[in-house]
This record gives C-alpha cells, structure tokens and sequence, in this order.
C-alpha cells in the first residue's frame, strides 16, 4: 500500500477544524513533501518525524513522499500534525495496519527521541472532532486531562510514538487520561473587606446583576482596585458551555496549566498600564493569538490607573465593547475571538494622585481635566456607570467585618436578579440585561412610559446624554428593578441609573 490518512485539526481562530494528513509514497528519488498550506513549523516537521520514526525502530522509507493536509486552502500551523504524518507515512509504507485508527482523531508533536508532546489548543481542536462525530481521540499524556474535559470524546494519552505504533499492532495499550484534582479551594477576595463605600459597593452589585462596565474615579487608597478585584465573586459560576469556552480561549494561547480542570469561575484579567495594544486585544506575527481581552471573556477585565494606558491601547477596546468579539487582521488570515467582559476602569482625580482640595496638590483644573481626558469620550460613553469614590473615613476603616455585607450574600441578589433577567430575554439569547439592544428596549413592548422617562429624554434632546447613554441608562434601569424584584423600573430606578451614570447618588 502507497497511501495512507489518518484524521487530524487544526485551529482556525477560537474553533477547530479537521483536517486529513493523507501521505503518498511512490518511486522516485528519496525526499519528503508537505503541501496544504503548511507554515515554517510544518514544513520543519519533516526533520522532526524522520528522526522519531528511526529512533523509535520503525524504518524510514527510502521513497518520494508526498504529504497533503486536506482541505488544501485552510492554512496550517503548529506542530500538532508531527504524530498524524509520521503515522500515515509508516502507513503507507505498509508496515503499519491503519485500521485502528478509522475515525480517530490524532494530535501531538515528536521530538527527536520519538517521545510526543503536549501542543496548544487540544481543547477546541477536540470540541470540533466531537462536533462533527468523532468520539475517539488520541492526544499527548500531557494534554489528555484537557481533551478529557469534551462531553462524549473516549480519549486516551500518548508519551511516545512507540506506544502508538505498538496500539495500532495490538501489542500494547495507550494510556488513561490523567485524573484532574479538584480545584483549589484558595479564598477569594471579599467584599466584606472593603470599608466604607457604600456607593462604589451599590455600583458593583449593579454592574454584576446586569453584566454592566463601571468606572471607579476617587483619590489613592479610596478602594478603587478592592472593589474591582472583588466583581468576580459577585458573578455566577460559568456553565458547561461557557467553560468550555473559556477554558479553549485559554488552551489557544497556551496559559492553561496541564492537567488543569474546567474553568468554571470567571476570569480576571488586570493587565499593567504598560501593556502593548497586542496584549491587550491580541495579537502576534502570522496568524493573531488572543491578548488580556479575549482571556477576560466571560468575566472582568480591570485597568488600573487607567490614565496611565496609551492612548490607542484603550481606544482599541471601543469597538470590541460594542461587539463582543475582536477581530484581528495579520499577514496569514483573520481571526475573530470572542470578548464578551465587563471592563471596569480605575483613575486617580489628577497625576498627583492626592485628594481634592490637598494643599500639597498643585494640578490645576486644567491638568485634571487633561489627565482624565486621556480616556477618550467614545470609551466613556460605552461605560454604563461611572462613580466618584470619596476617600475613606476613619469611621468607616475601624468597622467591625461582620457588619460589613460578604459577597456571598451579595452574590444570591446578584444570582436572582440575573435569573429574572435570563427568563425575561430568553427569546433574544442573552444573559444579561448589559447585553439587551438599546432597539428591543425602544420596542412598544419593553417601552417605558413617557413619566418614567422625561428626564433622560430631556438629556437627550439637550445633548447631554448620547443615544448609546440613553440606552445605557435603560439598560442599568432594568438591573436596578431587577435587584429590587419589580417588574419594570419606574422613575426612582430611572433616577437612580442617571446618577450612576452621572458620577454619584445625591
């Protein structure tokens, strides 16, 4: 026999696809041929599978081969195919029997020495073969905890291409995935540790019943960060679909530990103000890797002294916001990663950093205005509540913690309001009020009636509210009846939202 294939997937953005590694042998002389859109680690394979398979005690054939990965025109990358093609080239050099391998999905790269290891991206790689019928895969011992997390996949673990080739000839077995330990039970940050601040406690539970963004401006030491930090407690756990989801995004770009389980709380990303627009949004030579945003799915991404951020790095986040998804353009394709966060932004008043009205303070209000417009006013229409934070009172710092509210507690309000929301806009496949279109709230069936909403109109006429504010305020309105367990908000939940909206409660 001179042909062989056996069924592998690459990574095309945050989903996989297969792909057929089909290896031909004929007469001719001796050399190897990759074709089907292979980059620089592919066509490297080469040397990398002639030495395992010698290594291994398997014979190298001395033939033309030629190796295609079909479908041809989907490019390919990583050094996930190595195991696929040095069995398909043994396959069809007709020292090894195939048969074992009908409908089994194949990943894993070789080293020289024949051992196989782990490669990024197992995880959607191996959604993707389940999706479309496959329900066995083989995959490297250190990715098998990972592959094992698809529902319906039969997945068993390879160290070296001698195990594979010694399964395909019914001489031994391959091995179990590796049992995932539970996760650690690390305690999480509480609200109950933040003193004070009723106000920036209200626009936290707010934003997470309603999956809103929030800005949080106030001196050093207000509690700006501790808040922040202290969201994703406030957050439901991530169902089955979402965890897959979010645990792929993290498996693509090679953060997830091996051998860890499913993630199941919401991510936090809390990148440094000198982070790149590439890590930030994503990005990368080639083909585009997620950046801090697509990691945050599902979850929070905070920027601390947000002033601080370069310009365009912030101004890339407008319209993913929009969105929910970043698109990134390179040299070889397009990619689009989901990004659905609720971006929380932390500023000092002035650069200075001291409180309003310090006498050591000498920016002008000119310099505080200019330090603050460094977040531009398209990212800050996008931002649904936006408070000024007080400093802290010694009252306040020396309270006994059990008198301050926990997340646990605050979490069951934020669970209910968001289950109300859910069964309110199941037809529309949101979750959350945050993700509502402004146009179904402008629909004669979720309108508000004109008393409800004279104010924000009159803001809106007389330009001191955007459209995209407008639906904001509707938006968070929605949040604050749900918490309060109406049915609609009526003009004190309309109120309210307006000055979360505007900076603080009067």
């Amino acid at each position: 026999m001179s042909y062989a294939k056996v069924l592998c997937a690459a990574l095309e953005g945050a989903t996989g696809q297969l792909v057929r590694v089909e290896a031909d042998l004929a007469l001719g002389l001796p050399g190897v041929v990759v074709t089907g859109l292979p980059d620089t680690a592919l066509n490297e394979a080469r040397e990398r599978v002639r030495a395992a398979i010698t290594n291994s005690g398997e014979t190298w054939p001395q033939r033309r081969i030629t190796v295609n990965l079909d479908p041809a025109d989907l490019r390919k990358r990583g050094s996930g195919f190595d195991l696929s093609v040095a069995l398909a080239i043994l396959g069809g050099s007709g020292t090894l029997p195939l048969v074992a391998l009908d409908g089994v999905l194949v990943l894993g790269e070789l080293g020289l020495d024949g051992s196989v290891r782990p490669v990024r991206g197992v995880l959607p790689m191996v959604a993707a073969a389940a999706r479309q019928g496959v329900t066995r895969a083989i995959v490297p011992l250190g990715n098998a905890a990972e592959a094992a997390l698809v529902p319906g996949m039969q997945v068993r673990a390879a160290d070296t291409l001698n195990r594979v080739t010694g399964f395909v000839r019914g001489r031994c077995a391959l091995l179990d995935p590796p049992d995932v330990p539970p996760p650690a039970t690390a305690a999480e940050p509480d609200l109950a540790d933040v003193a004070g601040q009723e106000l920036g406690r209200l626009g936290v539970e707010v934003a997470a019943a309603g999956g809103h963004h929030l800005a949080l401006f106030g001196p050093p030491g207000a509690g700006k960060t501790m808040l922040a930090q202290r969201l994703p407690s406030l957050l439901p756990r991530l169902d089955d679909e979402a965890a897959l989801e979010v645990t792929a995004l993290h498996s693509i770009a090679g953060v997830l530990a091996p051998g860890a389980p499913l993630i199941r709380r919401p991510p936090f990303q809390a990148p440094h103000h000198t982070a790149s627009v590439a890590s930030l949004v994503g990005g990368g030579s080639g083909l585009a890797r997620p950046g801090a945003l697509s990691l945050a799915h599902r979850g929070v991404l905070m920027l601390d002294e947000a002033p601080e951020f370069s310009r365009q790095a912030l101004d890339t986040l407008r319209q993913p916001l929009e969105d929910g998804v970043v698109t990134l353009g390179r040299t070889r394709g397009i990619v689009a990663y989901p990004a659905q966060v609720q971006l929380v932004l932390a500023a000092n008043p002035c650069p200075c950093a001291r409180p309003v009205g310090d006498a050591a303070c000498a920016c002008s209000p000119h310099s505080r205005r200019r330090y603050i417009g460094r977040i531009s006013g398209p990212l800050l229409d996008r931002i649904d509540i936006q408070l000024q934070l007080p400093p802290v009172k010694a009252a306040h710092l020396f309270t006994d913690l059990t008198t301050r509210e926990a997340s646990g507690t605050v979490a069951q309000r934020v669970a209910a309001a968001r289950a109300t929301a859910a069964a309110r806009w199941t037809g529309l496949g949101v979750r959350c009020n945050g993700e509502v279109p402004g146009t179904v709230l402008r629909q004669r069936r979720w309108r508000l009636p004109d008393e409800v909403t004279a104010e924000l109109r009159h803001r809106l006429d007389v330009g001191t509210l955007s459209a995209r504010g407008h639906d904001r305020v509707l938006r968070v309105a929605w949040t604050l009846s749900d918490l309060a367990g109406l049915d609609r908000p009526g003009a004190a939940e309309l109120n309210i939202a307006l000055q979360l909206r505007t900076g603080a409660l009067t």
